[in-house]
């Protein structure tokens, strides 16, 4: 789903901001289940603005840990209710002064199944991420739910292809890439990198990003589009670029045998050649 900050920062302290975007999205997920969706994944840090064009440890307010904060707790509870599987992205702490910008993994009867921290942490003018965030530490885990086997990608890290094959190596039947991307030289990328792995790897992939513009900072325009790509690489439903809704898109993980027994990149894929890569 993709959902707009309806509150410029400067108005509403850290907490505020929280509630009334958790609430919002509890909504949007009873929404979703209301017309059958078996599987939900927010944007990137969902209940609250994109805050890293700050340098502002005030935004510190918002980490919890993961799975015992009261995030993780709610959702646990709506998964339950609703028989629906949630990916949660959201701020963590690990201990105090250690940060993840992390995904929570949630199953169809309400159990935590894991986590996911985005791995790669840009760090450019008006993504200043590494003030706030640590490079996430537990590679790339795939999480076995009950409609599918689930991976995760955080925004930045869709620029790279590593991950993307660690994924489908390790099973991933859908990849999530939960984001907070503003217009700007790259968009194009965003309709170019994603449908690009899901062909490269045989699975499906889901984009979300969030709409509309985040005062104080105003770093550019969040421009949606939020997508399901088929591994084909084709774009199978679209969001809207400005408007806050919930995508609905029809998966057929049949499609994903069909395909590789097609494309066999996977058999035909030399590893015992590629690692020099790791140290170049």
């Amino acid at each position: 789903m993709q959902a707009a900050q309806t509150k410029a920062a400067a108005e509403l302290k850290p907490l505020e901001i929280k509630e009334e975007m958790l609430g919002r999205h509890l909504r949007h997920i009873e929404h979703a289940a209301e017309r059958g969706a078996n599987i939900v994944c927010m944007q990137e840090l969902f209940y609250g603005p994109y805050f890293c064009p700050s340098q502002d440890r005030a935004w510190y307010a918002l980490t919890e840990s993961v799975p015992d904060g009261p995030t993780v707790k709610v959702m646990q509870e709506y998964a339950r209710k609703y028989s629906i599987v949630l990916v949660v992205p959201l701020y963590e702490q690990e201990m105090t002064g250690v940060y993840y910008n992390t995904a929570a993994v949630i199953d169809a009867d309400g159990k935590y199944l894991g986590k996911y921290r985005k791995t790669h942490i840009p760090q450019v003018e008006g993504f200043w991420e590494k003030f706030f965030f640590r490079p996430g530490n537990l590679g790339y885990p795939v999480f076995h739910t009950a409609y599918a086997n689930i991976g995760v990608y955080i925004c930045y890290d869709r620029h790279f292809p590593e991950g993307a094959r660690a994924l489908g190596l390790h099973g991933a039947e859908i990849v999530f890439n939960p984001s907070a991307t503003v217009a700007g030289l790259s968009e194009y990328l965003w309709k170019l990198e994603q449908p690009a792995h899901a062909a490269a790897n045989g699975y499906f992939v889901g984009a979300i990003n969030r709409i509309g513009r985040e005062s104080p900072w105003d770093i550019g325009e969040f421009y949606g589009q939020s997508y399901i790509a088929n591994p084909r690489g084709q774009i199978i439903a679209e969001a809207s670029r400005d408007q806050e809704e919930v995508l609905l898109g029809e998966i057929d993980l049949e499609e994903i045998r069909e395909v590789r027994d097609l494309w066999q990149f996977y058999r035909d894929r030399r590893p015992e050649l590629y690692g020099p890569l790791s140290a170049l």
